[in-house]
């Protein structure tokens, strides 16, 4: 199926378009938008759909309006992760040394809880301990999410052959025994 638009230039129709105004625009799949942008969307898409289903599992706590509302604060909570998250990193080097990590947890819920004070009316999280269970499930749905998109920095490799390993002097190479 073909079309035509303004420059009366014929082009293929591309899965899932979009049309604004006359002009059909082609999600994910445009050979012109460029690869940060795709990654952008696709984080995007991601990080709405893991705000939303902590919404629905935490209904009595987590709420929005409407869901340009969920747009929203995915977009505030991914801004805030990009720009105040490191900052906040930066100072709490210490408690994230001696909790081993875990401390994450907590910055993560507070700028949870943040998004929720700047969005008050629309988006809003009841309590710190909403945030933090919420933050916590949407951290879970975020690396399912991108794991199984390829989206993330987590890679899986399954290697097939070579069969178990071997005993001591019949391997495939130097062994350092420790």
């Amino acid at each position: 199926m073909c079309f035509s638009d303004g420059d009366s230039e014929l082009k293929a129709l591309a899965p899932l378009p979009l049309v604004i105004d006359g002009n059909v625009f082609h999600l994910f799949t445009s050979n012109r938008m460029s690869p940060k942008l795709k990654r952008f969307l696709a984080s995007w898409a991601i990080n709405t759909v893991a705000v939303g289903l902590a919404g629905l599992i935490m209904h009595n706590h987590i709420h929005y309006q409407k869901p340009v509302y969920l747009l929203a604060a995915s977009l505030l909570l991914g801004i805030l992760n990009a720009v105040l998250k490191p900052i906040l990193m930066l100072f709490a080097l210490p408690l994230l040394v001696f909790t081993l990590g875990l401390f994450m947890f907590v910055i993560n819920a507070l700028l949870l809880y943040f998004v929720g004070v700047l969005l008050h009316p629309y988006f809003s999280v009841d309590s710190f301990w909403s945030a933090f269970w919420g933050a916590l499930i949407i951290s879970i749905v975020s690396v399912v999410l991108n794991t199984l998109t390829g989206t993330g920095k987590a890679r899986v490799e399954i290697r097939r052959g070579g069969g178990p390993p071997k005993g001591p002097g019949q391997g495939n190479g130097p062994v350092i025994d420790v």
